[in-house]
């Protein structure tokens, strides 16, 4: 059995920074929300002693800080009015996203956001909007109301094909409306999704690594189903599992971009022994059949 890593895996550098930016700190900070989707990473914050609280009426330290996934300007006021410093952790692409979004409101298109409605990214980027829909299927598209204008973006983590697609289902849906798109999928997402196609083309089983509340990495494990049968989601090579690889000659490994190396590296560790052992056994086989 071979094992093949993707091209490009894991932790992306917004979440890198976000990260070591938090375990900088001289004093006590509360993070708003999840850092990053992914357990390991945020065990790893608590035990240096970092907070998360999900409400700013429930924050205690002098500071708080913004995740990598932004934070709409009412909840920055809300934290002001405080009297609490911020610490801005917002990843740039996401940063670039809240500007493209604004942008389009001040030119006069009616916001259309590609995303899960209730991920924190997308709370961020349109909790200061006056009006705004949120799509992620064609039903979604199909219930837009018409507008002379739409000016649309997405979720950074969202594939660009689905993106696309849903786009020209817009366009054709309203021919005689003006539709402006602001390209907001950030680069590293568009790297790993690219990957994780050449990947699953090339093998019989995919590994998906990443946090369970992770969506980038749930856009990864759909975007491996399209290619690959036997595709599994994991947290950690805890959950592994011998049976998931009979008959396997090819194992793919990929990852989300909030898992951290370690994690990664552990899950190529089990996949190497396992390959090992496997070998072993057969050397074994033969040796008492002949």
């Amino acid at each position: 059995m071979k094992i093949l890593r993707a091209t490009h895996l894991g932790m992306c550098f917004g979440v890198r920074d976000a990260i070591d930016l938090a375990l900088r700190q001289p004093g006590p900070v509360t993070i708003l929300g999840d850092l990053v989707h992914n357990e390991s990473v945020l065990q790893n914050l608590r035990s240096q002693g970092v907070r998360t609280e999900h409400q700013v009426a429930n924050v205690t330290t002098p500071t708080v800080m913004i995740t990598a996934h932004g934070a709409s300007q009412k909840t920055l006021g809300r934290i002001r009015e405080r009297g609490l410093g911020i610490i801005e952790a917002t990843c740039p692409l996401v940063q670039f996203a809240h500007r493209a979004v604004i942008q389009l409101v001040s030119q006069g298109f009616h916001p259309v956001l590609i995303g899960k409605r209730d991920h924190v990214e997308v709370r961020g980027l349109t909790e200061d909007l006056a009006e705004f829909d949120v799509v992620l299927t064609e039903e979604d598209v199909a219930r837009l109301q018409g507008r002379p204008r739409f000016g649309i973006a997405a979720q950074t983590t969202q594939p660009i094909d689905k993106v696309h697609r849903l786009l020209t289902f817009i366009r054709q849906r309203f021919p005689e409306s003006e539709v402006r798109f602001v390209d907001t999928v950030c680069q590293p997402t568009k790297q790993r999704q690219l990957a994780a196609i050449e990947l699953a083309q090339l093998s019989e089983v995919v590994i998906v690594v990443g946090g369970a509340h992770s969506n980038n990495t749930h856009e990864l494990v759909a975007t491996c189903r399209r290619h690959c049968e036997r595709v599994h989601h994991v947290q950690s090579a805890d959950d592994l599992r011998a049976d998931w690889f009979a008959g396997a000659r090819v194992v793919g490994l990929t990852a989300g971009t909030s898992t951290p190396d370690s994690v990664i590296d552990s899950v190529e560790r089990w996949l190497n022994d396992f390959v090992q052992f496997q070998e072993k056994l057969g050397r074994q086989v033969s040796e008492t059949a002949a």
